[in-house]
C-alpha cells in the first residue's frame, strides 16, 4: 500500500509545487489520485473519506514554509494524517495468554500476508525467542500453501500443512 502511495504522490505532488500556496484548486488533483490509491489497497470508503477530509482541512491556506515548496509541504500533512490515522505509537504483540497464542493474518489476496507472515514469524523466533508455527487455512488455493511451507521452512520455522481437500 505505502509503496502504491507514495508513487503516486510522488508524481502527483509535481503539479503543486512552485505555487505560493496551497490552494484547493491545486490540489484537487492530488487529492483525488491520494483518493485512488487508498482504495486500490483496499482501505475501507468511510476510513478514505475522512483522512482526505482532514488532509484538505490542514492543507488549505497553509503558507509554505521558506524551506518547503508545497508539494513537500503538502507531503508533510498527508504523511502527519497517515500517522494519525494508523497510530502514533507502535503497539507491542500481547503474546503473555496462555500458549498457544494465536495471531491471524487476514487480507486481500495479493496484499502481502504471506510474507509478511514469514517476517513475523522470524522476528518473534529470533528477536523474541517464540517457538513458532504457521498454519495455512487458505485451503482453496495450494499454492498459497506451497508458498508458506516454503517461507515457514526458509525462516525456520515449524508449518502444520493443511490438506485442500479439507472442507472448512
Amino acid at each position: 500500500m505505502f509503496k502504491n502511495l507514495s508513487e503516486r504522490l510522488s508524481v502527483t505532488l509535481k503539479k503543486i509545487t512552485g505555487k505560493a500556496s496551497i490552494s484547493e484548486g491545486n490540489i484537487q488533483e492530488t487529492l483525488r489520485e491520494v483518493r485512488m490509491a487508498l482504495l486500490e489497497a483496499d482501505v475501507a470508503l468511510p476510513v478514505v473519506k475522512s483522512f482526505l477530509s482532514q488532509v484538505k482541512e490542514r492543507a488549505l491556506g497553509h503558507e509554505v514554509k521558506n524551506s518547503l515548496n508545497p508539494g513537500q509541504q503538502f507531503l508533510k500533512i498527508v504523511q502527519a494524517e497517515l500517522t494519525a490515522v494508523m497510530g502514533e505509537e507502535n503497539q507491542r504483540l500481547e503474546l503473555s495468554v496462555q500458549p498457544p497464542a494465536v495471531i491471524l493474518m487476514a487480507g486481500m489476496q495479493g496484499s502481502g500476508k504471506t510474507t509478511s507472515s514469514a517476517k513475523l514469524a522470524r522476528y518473534l523466533k529470533e528477536q523474541q525467542r517464540k517457538k513458532v508455527m504457521m498454519v495455512s487455512v487458505d485451503i482453496n488455493r495450494a499454492a498459497a500453501i506451497k508458498q508458506l511451507e516454503i517461507l515457514a521452512s526458509e525462516v525456520g520455522v515449524d508449518f502444520f500443512p493443511t490438506n485442500v481437500s479439507d472442507k472448512p
